[in-house]
């Protein structure tokens, strides 16, 4: 094994990486609010493949594109099975999708009213998983014309009251950022995550597919929070209610 330097320095932490399919791409997230691709094509070893996104005179280390769509930190970043679309979030309560990386990408920037997402995961070619500061798995998916939009949540069991206050409101985002205990402080009248019948109690911060390699769909994933836990999911019986993308 040989390590290799990219030395085309991001400005802040890189917070996640994701590798293309071919190997030859290498997707990067960072506090700067950037999503960069780069060239990691090793002479000798890879082969270059233009149809794949990469062109032919590419270099090791060399900058593909560089994503200024996030106005804030940037976190999870992830590939589609086939390589074809990017996604990835921003501290903004966003999740961005980029369709043919490249000189000339066509991106598209979905806002949604929860709070922000920390990591995404393709679990088909037009269906995300997103997870973050709510608490539970978000499904994002792609109509036949490809713009994306929220679906529902996966294992929802809240319920929102049509009395509620801006300080309850108040009191249940501070919650899921800081914990029980804290948010009880503030208001002891508030709904914690725990009573609203999560399978999380805090952020989560990362989702795993757990498929065999070059599977085109993931029917299982896993996640885990700052709560200490760490959940599986099977979407076996959920095809119907997750639409055709699925």
């Amino acid at each position: 094994w040989v390590s290799k330097l990219i030395r085309k320095r991001h400005e802040s932490s890189v917070t996640s990486v994701a590798w293309h399919p071919n190997n030859i791409l290498l997707a990067t997230t960072s506090t700067d609010g950037k999503c960069r691709v780069f060239s990691t094509f090793i002479k000798g070893v890879d082969v270059k493949d233009p149809k794949a996104g990469s062109p032919a005179e590419s270099k090791f280390g060399e900058q593909i594109l560089q994503l200024d769509l996030s106005y804030s930190w940037a976190f999870g970043v992830k590939w589609s099975p086939s390589g074809n679309t990017l996604a990835y979030v921003g501290h903004s309560s966003m999740i961005y999708f980029v369709d043919d990386v490249g000189p000339s990408p066509l991106a598209q920037s979905v806002a949604f009213r929860d709070l922000p997402l920390r990591d995404v995961l393709f679990i088909s070619e037009k269906m995300v998983i997103g997870v973050g500061y709510d608490s539970n798995p978000m499904v994002f998916a792609a109509d036949d014309t490809g713009i994306w939009s929220f679906v529902r949540y996966i294992g929802e069991k809240k319920a929102v009251s049509s009395g509620s206050s801006y300080s309850s409101q108040f009191s249940e985002a501070f919650t899921k950022f800081y914990g029980q205990s804290k948010a009880t402080t503030a208001n002891d009248g508030s709904e914690s995550s725990k009573s609203r019948g999560g399978v999380h109690d805090n952020c989560i911060n990362s989702v795993v597919p757990l498929s065999k390699a070059g599977s085109p769909k993931v029917m299982r994933f896993s996640t885990s929070g700052l709560d200490g836990k760490i959940a599986i999911w099977d979407l076996e019986n959920m095809q119907e209610e997750l639409g055709h993308q699925f």
